[in-house]
């Protein structure tokens, strides 16, 4: 009697250890490799750059230039730059601009400058420039849409932290698909500014004594293009990640291993 209990005992001893040992295997697996790890590491370090750049882009009002020409009946001439959320005009020196040069600017040129952030979010109202008002609804637009990008990066790399703290896998896919959405708005923001500043423009007709206008991108929205492409890229690489590895072995397939 005995004896048997003891068989029972130790089949019941293996059963447990095999249990364990499959589960702890099971668990192994479902982490993270050390290369997939490293290569989510080198993705989110590219997609931190395009972020970056996002952020220094919407923050900063070097969006587009607006410049006047020179007249010889003045030693000063007048400049604005504007961004998202606010516009600088300037009175520079006409000896300040470059020879060659037919209109005022660059804006980057000392001078003296009055910066006031756009009246439709405080008041609600139209922003004057130059004797031609701004369209309120397509710049709010253009806002709206650069915070909605920013915060859907945001998004995105609380997905990928936690991929590579808890082992939450299942989270790349989503962090791929924030940051390749944060992307797009951003470039769809800066479409939408490109037409605010058309409108502007071309806002109704100008008064007798309003200045002849010409205007050039600047720096800010470079920054802005920059950082949608170099998410949209982030994007896809995470969503690369998530993908079966089995398609890229058989076409690939490793040095040595038997081929049909």
């Amino acid at each position: 009697m005995m004896m048997w209990s003891n068989f029972f005992m130790q089949e019941e001893d293996r059963r447990r250890a095999a249990a364990s040992r499959r589960r702890a295997q099971g668990q192994q697996n479902l982490g993270l490799t050390p290369e997939l790890e490293g290569k989510i590491k080198l993705v989110l370090l590219l997609s931190s750059v395009g972020a970056t750049l996002a952020v220094l882009s919407v923050g900063t009002e070097f969006w587009v230039e607006l410049n006047t020409y020179k007249t010889n009946s003045s030693a000063v001439c007048d400049a604005a730059h504007l961004g998202l959320w606010k516009v600088c005009t300037k009175r520079l020196w006409q000896a300040d601009v470059p020879v060659g040069r037919e209109t005022c600017g660059p804006a980057e040129l000392p001078g003296e400058a009055n910066c006031t952030y756009f009246k439709f979010f405080t008041t609600g109202e139209n922003t004057h420039i130059f004797q031609r008002t701004t369209k309120k609804e397509v710049n709010l637009a253009a806002a709206v849409v650069a915070v909605l990008g920013l915060v859907a990066a945001a998004l995105g790399f609380l997905c990928i932290i936690m991929v590579l703290s808890k082992d939450a896998e299942f989270l790349l896919r989503v962090g791929a698909v924030c940051f390749g959405l944060s992307g797009l708005l951003l470039l769809a923001s800066l479409e939408v500014f490109r037409h605010s500043v058309v409108a502007l423009l071309q806002s109704g007709v100008p008064e007798p004594q309003a200045p002849r206008l010409t205007y050039e991108y600047s720096w800010s929205l470079g920054c802005g293009v920059a950082a949608g492409l170099i998410l949209l890229v982030g994007g896809g690489c995470f969503l690369l990640f998530t993908l079966p590895s089995w398609p890229w072995g058989s076409l690939c397939p490793k040095r040595g291993s038997p081929t049909a």
